[in-house]
């Protein structure tokens, strides 16, 4: 069960990076990754976009969830982990009056960080191809929005600027547009896309200050191991679709044993003692114990 400590969720990431030790935050799509992630011993998780649209809609990550959809689905996550969430906001969903609704609902939902992309909408996955970009100065002057949004609110959500100019302009424009973003008050900027340890390696050279990186199972680049993230100096590192991948393989694996051998004890499983400790059956037992009548 989540409790509230003193600390929000943003000021306690905020602290967290500044120790200088890079964070790692796995993706979780929906609430029961999320309690798997802090389980596990992570220090923060992220609402990685595709892994809510596969959760929620069960399609690719194409633009098809909504802003209320998406700030449901934080709610969801702040909702059972302790944990600071760094969630995706996509484009924003429209104008600059959308995007004060969009920081304003994330914010109130509990979220610690949330970055914005400089992609046209409908956006797509950064790591496909045919990604569309608007203009720098539109890209800019949509972060310039939501500093000056969260001014207002007073919060100390942390704010990312990312850009997915990487594949489709290449590393040059992908690092002008990171600086330029950086200079409208974020506190990270994120050059999204990568697949091989060169682009790594070369956004770490030519980008100063906080930064993060997104790293995709399968990529050449996930070969990076964390330590070595460090040193190049990134602060924080997205680890979007590995829980997501892993629940596709574990899934498919109980499933053909089941369909094989006709019984559910042929799978690879988890005891039931294991599930109820993930879910917390005992603290919801508890409390309804001690105030039903």
């Amino acid at each position: 069960m989540r409790t509230t400590g003193l600390l929000t969720g943003a000021a306690r990431l905020r602290a967290r990076l500044d120790s200088g030790q890079i964070l790692a935050a796995p993706g979780a799509g929906d609430p029961l990754t999320a309690r798997l992630v802090a389980e596990a011993g992570f220090e923060a998780v992220y609402m990685t976009g595709l892994g809510a649209t596969a959760s929620r809609l069960g399609t690719p990550d194409l633009g098809l969830m909504t802003q209320t959809e998406m700030a449901e689905q934080l709610r969801a996550l702040v909702r059972v982990c302790d944990l600071p969430v760094i969630a995706d906001a996509d484009t924003g969903y429209g104008g600059p009056l959308n995007l004060r609704r969009t920081f304003q609902d994330y914010a109130l939902s509990g979220a610690a960080a949330l970055h914005l992309e400089d992609q046209e909408s409908p956006k797509r996955c950064g790591q496909l191809s045919g990604v569309r970009l608007v203009s720098r100065t539109e890209a800019a002057k949509r972060l310039t929005s939501l500093v000056a949004v969260r001014a207002e609110m007073q919060t100390d959500l942390v704010l990312i600027g990312r850009t997915d100019a990487l594949q489709p302009e290449g590393l040059d424009a992908a690092l002008d547009r990171a600086r330029a973003y950086r200079d409208t008050g974020v506190d990270l900027v994120f050059v999204d896309g990568v697949k091989t340890r060169a682009e790594v390696e070369a956004i770490a050279r030519g980008l100063e200050g906080p930064k993060v990186v997104s790293l995709v199972d399968g990529t050449e680049a996930a070969n990076v191991t964390l330590g070595e993230l460090e040193q190049m100096g990134f602060s924080l590192a997205l680890y979007a679709v590995s829980a997501l991948f892993g629940a596709i393989s574990g899934s498919r694996a109980a499933l053909a044993a089941l369909k094989q051998n006709g019984h559910p004890d042929a799978a690879p499983t988890v005891p039931y003692a294991d599930y109820a400790q993930v879910v917390d059956l005992a603290g919801h037992q508890k409390f309804a114990h001690d105030y039903e009548t």
